[in-house]
């Protein structure tokens, strides 16, 4: 017998494993492109971005101030550190937790009846007479954002990073399909 460290693998969960590196790109690189665009149409414009943010009602005015002259920044900030693929790891989660965190904001204003822009990409505030806001819209790509998030978080940085090639990615396979550790499987010689 010949103990080998290969783990059967079917051709559908080989293409799976192969296509990982690519899914984790495609979701950075997504991710990074919403940040970078929400964050530059802000930056302009930091007065209507604590506009924005007061008009959800859920922080204090100083609080409200801190976080919508910060926000622009952060958000280019963690895309560009997810278009190089650097820190990947770190902004996957910041990522995961600013989506989240404006999921929970569109959510209550919703629930409110508050009738506002979420000032995702600039601009922000109370809505103008007739104007209907797009909750469930917005919901929805803030929750499809924050999966993208989950991918980048959990799995290896993918193609074209700073962390794979500085080295700097966790020893970690999470390539593996099964979720397991590896083992040695037994094969027989014949």
């Amino acid at each position: 017998m010949l103990v080998t460290s290969e783990k059967p693998t079917s051709v559908g969960t080989r293409r799976a494993i192969s296509a990982l590196p690519w899914v984790t790109t495609v979701s950075r690189l997504v991710l990074a492109g919403v940040l970078i665009a929400a964050g530059w149409q802000k930056i302009g414009t930091p007065v209507l971005s604590v506009q924005a943010v007061e008009a959800y009602e859920l922080l204090p005015e100083s609080l409200a101030k801190v976080v919508g002259y910060g926000l622009p920044i952060l958000e280019i900030v963690v895309g560009v550190l997810l278009v190089v693929g650097l820190l990947t790891r770190v902004a996957g989660m910041i990522s995961m937790l600013l989506m989240l965190a404006f999921v929970i904001g569109i959510a209550s204003a919703w629930a409110r009846g508050l009738r506002i822009d979420c000032g995702c990409f600039g601009g922000g505030g109370q809505l103008k007479a007739g104007a209907e806001p797009d909750y469930l819209l917005t919901i929805l790509r803030d929750a499809g954002l924050f999966a993208l998030g989950v991918v980048v978080a959990w799995f290896p940085p993918g193609r074209l990073a700073l962390d794979s090639a500085l080295g700097l990615t966790p020893g970690r396979e999470v390539y593996d399909a099964e979720g397991d550790e590896e083992e040695p499987h037994v094969k027989e010689n014949r």
